[in-house]
């Protein structure tokens, strides 16, 4: 696709490419869609830092890593949707009846997908308890854990399953998947620059292991599928409501202001708060997910704007810096379609 590219939209690349090679991805790329079109294609780099390595393309997917939270967040709205679960604040035991009473109890189902649930595992395995649930806020692993057994439980498939019949295979999506088997599309996973690059592969496709990939234009029409309410291509794929559900600010609130605020495992704004990795300057409304490798979607309505982009390092953001290289760039964007 051969582009004119506008100086802002050159602007937004150099800072993307700038990370890249700061950090010391061997791949990046930005696809951003602006009222239902697209107005950037950027893909640079290889699969990764090898001599000869394979040149990243349209067709190049990205292992992207925590991002998958925000399609298991949409299956959870589906459950809600179908009435699988009655509500959020659901007791977690009410479904798992074999879990710890006591280690769970005041645990419902809105602790554990917007990462309030006060749970984690120690160095051997065993689940203990950091704090009271919905007293604070911490990402942990445990949520998604549960959430992921819960929807297999409920419907007897996994979520990826559910997702590949309600919305991926609407949609045409053939570049997204949870991958078990090499691709030649694969993009491989940068741990440390000076070692090989890992495959990122999993042993199974039932949403249990961080295996999803997808291409830079397939993870922006997900985030697209989102800002337009299920709704594409003249067609409403997803209800508005599991939509709205999946997007919108479902946590309690905190007593601490600066916690972030999240729907169903997404990022959403309402206010500016000091510890999110939403930027200061992003509308209210707007979200966001992404994955320790680099891949993130930014979702403004207001604006109609979605922005895919991805790298393949793991910690790519990593250090002290963390949280201002995230708020740096959705206050990017921001500024620039504002």
């Amino acid at each position: 696709m051969k582009q004119t590219v506008q100086e802002p939209l050159e602007e937004l690349i150099s800072w993307v490419e700038d990370i890249k090679h700061k950090n010391g991805s061997s791949a990046a790329s930005l696809y951003i869609i602006k009222d239902d079109q697209v107005v950037l294609e950027h893909y640079s780099g290889r699969y990764s830092h090898e001599k000869n390595a394979t040149q990243i393309t349209e067709k190049s997917q990205f292992n992207v890593a925590s991002a998958r939270k925000s399609y298991l967040g949409l299956t959870v709205a589906y459950a809600l949707h179908d009435k699988y679960i009655s509500s959020l604040d659901d007791p977690i035991t009410q479904y798992f009846p074999e879990l710890d009473k006591d280690l769970f109890k005041g645990t419902t189902i809105r602790h554990l997908v917007t990462h309030s649930h006060g749970l984690d595992t120690d160095e051997n395995g065993y689940l203990f308890r950091e704090f009271k649930p919905g007293s604070s806020w911490a990402y942990r692993n445990v949520g998604v854990d549960i959430m992921t057994k819960l929807i297999h439980r409920l419907y007897g498939k996994g979520f990826p399953q559910l997702l590949n019949e309600r919305v991926f295979t609407p949609l045409g999506f053939s570049e997204t998947g949870w991958r078990t088997e090499p691709d030649e599309n694969l993009v491989p996973i940068i741990d440390h620059i000076d070692k090989p690059a890992l495959p990122g592969l999993g042993a199974a496709s039932d949403g249990t292991e961080k295996n999803l990939f997808a291409s830079p234009r397939e993870f922006a029409l997900w985030g697209q599928l989102h800002t337009q309410k299920g709704m594409m291509n003249g067609r409403q794929i997803v209800p508005s409501k599991v939509i709205e559900t999946a997007t919108s600010i479902q946590n309690v609130s905190y007593s601490d202001s600066t916690i972030p605020e999240n729907g169903l495992f997404w990022y959403v704004q309402d206010v500016p708060r000091d510890k999110s990795e939403l930027g200061e300057r992003v509308p209210s409304g707007f979200y966001q997910i992404l994955g320790v490798t680099g891949p993130t979607i930014l979702v403004i309505p207001a604006y109609n704007v979605v922005v895919s982009k991805m790298y393949n390092k793991r910690y790519n953001y990593g250090g002290d810096q963390y949280l201002y290289y995230l708020r740096e760039f959705s206050n990017k964007v921001a500024d620039l379609f504002s």
